[in-house]
């Protein structure tokens, strides 16, 4: 799918840029449930994305240095037993935790330590390893794919 790792994390950068318009929002913004996004707020969304890139970062790290990821066998089992809907329930949960603060802080500073991870693993562990790149596609750019009509929604109820 990839000849090079520039390619891909150009694309997943391409792709994550429009997400970026949620951190112009203020917190009142970021707050209101948009029923054209299944009800989610811009808070819920960005918790949504950084929760899936965390764990991606996690499997990266890993990658990193090691054949394997124990993190992504973990969050793949707890997927496949628990099913997504408990899974993204709890993430829910999890970030709506957070200090307002520290959500904005994520969101600024994770995406860019995943693709600087991305670019130490060695390509023969992720991009040319068929299930580690679905893998780190799925948890990026295909997962922003699957929520450009949520991001679409929440920024014009916010007026944007």
């Amino acid at each position: 799918m990839y000849l090079d790792a520039l390619e891909f994390l150009e694309e997943e950068r391409d792709a994550f840029r429009p997400f970026e318009a949620l951190a112009d929002l203020d917190d009142g913004q970021l707050a209101v449930p948009v029923e054209a996004a299944h009800g989610w707020s811009g808070r819920q969304l960005m918790g949504h994305i950084l929760a899936w890139q965390e764990v991606a970062l996690s499997v990266a790290t890993e990658l990193a240095v090691n054949e394997t990821s124990p993190a992504k066998a973990q969050a793949d089992a707890d997927w496949d037993t628990r099913g997504g809907e408990v899974v993204n329930a709890e993430i829910d949960a999890a970030w709506a935790a957070l200090p307002m603060d520290e959500l904005r802080d994520r969101f600024a500073t994770i995406p860019g330590q995943l693709r600087g991870y991305l670019t130490v693993v060695p390509e023969s562990r992720w991009l040319k390893h068929p299930d580690h790149q679905q893998f780190f596609h799925t948890e990026t750019t295909g997962h922003y794919e699957d929520h450009l009509a949520d991001l679409e929604a929440i920024l014009a109820a916010a007026g944007r």
